[in-house]
């Protein structure tokens, strides 16, 4: 008898154990919208794929511990407002977009949802955060400075194509407010450098590219950078394809138009960038404020050239030049 009571009393302890366990809930699902300035639904695109990898090395996995909300502006940046109005009606987390529309818009639609950037702006100047150090309000993350490396675009096309005085610059009109043009920027260091600019811009949402490359014929460039936007970062392969057509070496700003068939790009390791903003939603979702979390500044820059392109528009890159590249597609 006396064995029988240890035996009940021993069941009811262990049985009173289990219960919390069993009655724990799951842990939250955390709510995630991405503004993407590149790909679409059926192909997400490298550098989406680079911030979901950030995420899982994170211990965050999609349809397990996070939702993300996607939405893809397509070279159309009149959907801009509209997905940033849906994204914070849906009351997420965290919003994360590398546009600078989309920020702003998300910046001006809400003060409380946390908004992570990957921005090729100044975003001090741009009038995203109150400082580098110290962002305020809901908006932190990454710059890429994009705009700030376009003197060393200039210098490593002219160091590639000796004797080259003029380069035109594709750019497409800015989807939003800023200091200055994808154009303007590179006036300064044209001057500098004494190499003559045309400005080559197209708008959207159909951009003539073909007219453009008409007009750089006609103006006698004989090289071509392209600048970063949501409605050119749609087209590299095309881009290419009418350099390559029109025998004319180009710079990018951003390494995805070389693996297109681009000749050159120098800027910030894009895939990093994208892998690096997972720990900023991590750091949010684990309780701190954008506010606190200084905007990250790139450390490293990547000079990739395209030795097949090379190939095909007749350039024979100098070694002192080749040299100097991180990365080569031959």
């Amino acid at each position: 008898m006396r064995k029988r009571v240890i035996e009940l009393a021993l069941g009811a302890f262990f049985l009173v154990l289990s219960v919390p366990v069993e009655a724990q809930q799951p842990g939250k699902v955390h709510r995630i919208g991405y503004v993407s300035g590149t790909g679409n639904p059926s192909d997400p695109g490298a550098n989406v794929e680079a911030f979901r990898q950030g995420l899982r090395d994170l211990g965050y996995f999609e349809g397990k511990n996070i939702l993300i909300e996607y939405r893809y502006i397509e070279g159309k940046s009149d959907r801009v407002p509209s997905f940033v109005a849906e994204l914070v009606q849906l009351k997420v987390d965290v919003l994360v977009s590398p546009t600078s529309s989309a920020i702003r818009a998300a910046k001006q639609a809400t003060k409380t949802i946390p908004i992570v950037m990957v921005t090729t702006l100044d975003p001090v100047a741009a009038g995203l955060v109150d400082s580098l150090a110290r962002p305020g309000g809901n908006v932190t993350g990454l710059t890429r400075l994009t705009r700030d490396l376009s003197g060393k675009r200039l210098e490593l096309l002219k160091e590639a194509i000796p004797g080259v005085s003029r380069v035109g610059i594709l750019w497409s009109t800015p989807d939003a407010p800023g200091p200055t043009t994808g154009f303007q920027v590179y006036e300064a260091a044209g001057r500098a450098l004494k190499i003559a600019l045309q400005s080559l811009e197209v708008r959207g949402p159909n951009p003539d590219l073909d007219g453009a490359f008409r007009d750089a014929a006609k103006g006698r460039v004989s090289a071509l950078v392209t600048t970063r936007s949501p409605l050119l970062v749609t087209y590299p392969k095309r881009i290419a394809e009418l350099a390559i057509k029109n025998r004319l070496p180009s710079m990018h700003e951003g390494s995805d138009f070389v693996e297109a068939g681009g000749l050159m790009s120098y800027a910030t390791n894009q895939a990093e960038s994208y892998k690096r903003a997972a720990t900023y939603v991590d750091k949010i979702l684990k309780g701190a404020k954008p506010a606190d979390l200084p905007v990250e500044q790139p450390m490293k820059f990547e000079f990739v050239i395209n030795l097949k392109t090379a190939k095909q528009i007749g350039l024979t890159v100098p070694p002192n030049v080749l040299v100097r590249a991180d990365k080569v597609i031959r």
